[in-house]
């Protein structure tokens, strides 16, 4: 009974904080029951000295650790990533994630394209310069809309991603690491409600200052 008590709690916790997040189904319920539960007593290294100084005692939070951890996984991943293609005529990882997106569609505007990838304008046209050049993609004009140019996947470029997609699926298990199943799940379930949050800034609030964004009514619920 206890159990059903908590579990019943835990949906209406659940339910209220997603109110606002669309359609949720139970995958995403269970990643958030998981997020609750640990397997095991966690050992974790170290990434900071100690310090008295209460200067930095504003900077010594969950908030930062997290965005710490977070940049420190994105390095970790971009070296498993490299690992992966040097045998390839692609050279990074935001290649690929190109060529993999453009493979699940029959042509992009570059613009929807970089847009996709949370991509900088200027960095994502370099990226298609080079998969053009490199006969990996093709680039023509939109019908509709004569100020787009538009993109899609060639056969070289398939056949490329179907060499390397090994090697890359190697290094996702490696980049996910020693988590238990549950415990993927659980991750899964947090980031994509993370991306969910901060791809709605990136696309229209991305020139809004740090200040305007915390108060922004869409940041109601973030945890300070």
């Amino acid at each position: 009974m206890n159990v059903l008590k908590e579990l019943i709690e835990r949906y209406s916790e659940f339910a209220e904080r997603n109110k606002h997040n669309g359609d949720l189904n139970m995958s995403d319920f269970l990643g958030y029951l998981n997020s609750f539960y640990s397997d095991e007593e966690l050992v974790l290294r170290k990434i900071s000295g100690v310090s008295n100084d209460n200067e930095f005692e504003g900077f010594r939070s969950i908030n930062s650790e997290i965005s710490i951890l977070l940049v420190f996984m994105y390095r970790y991943a971009r070296c498993y990533i490299r690992k992966a293609l040097e045998e390839s005529l692609l050279q990074t990882g935001d290649e690929f994630s190109f060529l993999i997106t453009l493979m699940t569609h029959k042509s992009m505007a570059k613009s929807e394209l970089i847009s996709d990838q949370i991509m900088e304008k200027s960095t994502g046209i370099e990226i298609l310069r080079r998969l053009v050049a490199k006969g990996l993609i093709r680039e023509f004009p939109d019908r509709d809309d004569k100020r787009k140019v538009r993109v899609a996947i060639t056969e070289r470029g398939m056949k490329e991603i179907r060499i390397i997609l090994p090697e890359m699926s190697r290094a996702a298990d490696i980049i996910s690491g020693n988590l238990t199943l549950s415990e993927k799940n659980t991750l899964l379930y947090l980031l994509k409600k993370l991306d969910y949050f901060h791809n709605d800034i990136f696309i229209n609030h991305r020139d809004t200052s740090l200040d305007q964004i915390i108060k922004k009514t869409y940041t109601k619920n973030l945890i300070r």
